[in-house]
């Protein structure tokens, strides 16, 4: 039995504490939190569990895991002094504010022999589960592109920009399914409101072989979108989040391009088939990724989400800073 503290009950906080109270193999047994307000809101709702705002949630020798859900600015702190207390560790994303504190962290884990994962919820959601199944059995064929769309109006951040915000999902999941051997990436944004943060952006990875990403992010979009497309040399797909009912829906579409001598230069032809929607499992997302976590403590193996991916996600961010700053100049990546 895995003891669990929780660190923040303020936005994501309830819903780690529900299911880390809940999943089998683990207890809940403190949650930590600084505003009165949501302490008492903690003890309403988890009258079993010791809520404090103090460090003996995290040095107590009968805790096994830590669990942090506070701004991202305390992520290096608090970790840090979990890991050194040979506690297991799971971070909300982004991972820590710089690269190096990322890869301080990765290095302390491995030095304290102990689990370290980023929680990148969206890895372990049947469509992108099911987005990386089709893309591994070769059934889109040669990747040419993947281009992101994650839009709606608020919530205007005071410490991020746009892309800190809500890219991290997306890069998160782009590591996830196209790898991590990144050529280059520009980005281009605005700030609108005299808040030196961009509410507007996007985003251009470059790939090895011509593949290439592409990102919108937008806190001033009339509606909320959640959509990605993934267009291959076989088929493409488009995964709406916002669908109820058919998130993914594959397309046995294409094109076939053949480069002639002569007048017109190039000659295309179309294929057009059938449309498809695979049938999804209803899981949440966020007790499988509890119990896989809780899986690699039992089983001493590094989770694929592990500080690692965390860092990389970072490093993502802030070479979106430099490209910012230069004006969208193109930022050459180490794969």
């Amino acid at each position: 039995m895995l003891n669990v503290t929780l660190i923040g009950f303020g936005y994501w906080g309830p819903n780690l504490a529900r299911v880390f109270n809940s999943l089998p193999g683990c207890k809940l047994r403190y949650i930590s939190e600084q505003s009165p307000e949501r302490q008492n809101a903690a003890r309403d709702q988890y009258p079993d569990v010791a809520i404090t705002d103090d460090d003996v949630a995290i040095t107590s020798s009968e805790v096994d895991v830590v669990v942090i859900a506070t701004p991202v600015f305390t992520h290096y702190d608090l970790a840090c002094k979990a890991l050194e207390h040979g506690k297991h560790v799971w971070l909300e994303k982004p991972m820590a504010p710089t690269s190096e504190q990322c890869r301080s962290l990765v290095e302390l884990a491995a030095k304290q022999n102990r689990c370290l994962m980023v929680d990148h919820t969206f890895l372990f959601t049947p469509p992108v589960r099911k987005i990386k199944e089709l893309i591994e059995s070769g059934a889109l064929g040669t990747l040419y592109y993947f281009d992101s769309v994650r839009v709606n109006l608020g919530l205007f951040q005071h410490d991020v920009n746009v892309i800190w915000d809500l890219a991290p999902h997306d890069f998160s999941i782009m590591d996830y399914l196209l790898g991590s051997n990144i050529k280059a990436i520009s980005a281009q944004g605005s700030a609108h409101f005299n808040t030196g943060l961009e509410d507007v952006a996007y985003v251009t990875v470059h790939y090895p072989d011509n593949l290439i990403a592409h990102f919108h992010l937008n806190w001033l979009a009339p509606t909320k979108m959640r959509r990605t497309v993934v267009g291959g040399s076989k088929q493409m797909l488009v995964w709406d989040d916002l669908n109820p009912d058919e998130k993914i829906r594959i397309y046995d579409k294409g094109a076939e391009v053949t480069t002639l001598e002569g007048r017109y230069g190039i000659q295309a032809s179309y294929r057009t088939g059938d449309v498809t929607s695979p049938w999804l499992d209803s899981k949440e997302a966020l007790r499988l990724e509890g119990q896989y976590f809780l899986d690699c403590i039992n089983k001493g193996e590094a989770p694929f989400n592990d500080g690692n991916q965390g860092l990389r996600v970072v490093s993502l961010l802030e070479a979106t800073d430099e490209s910012l700053k230069s004006g969208g100049k193109l930022i050459e990546l180490k794969g």
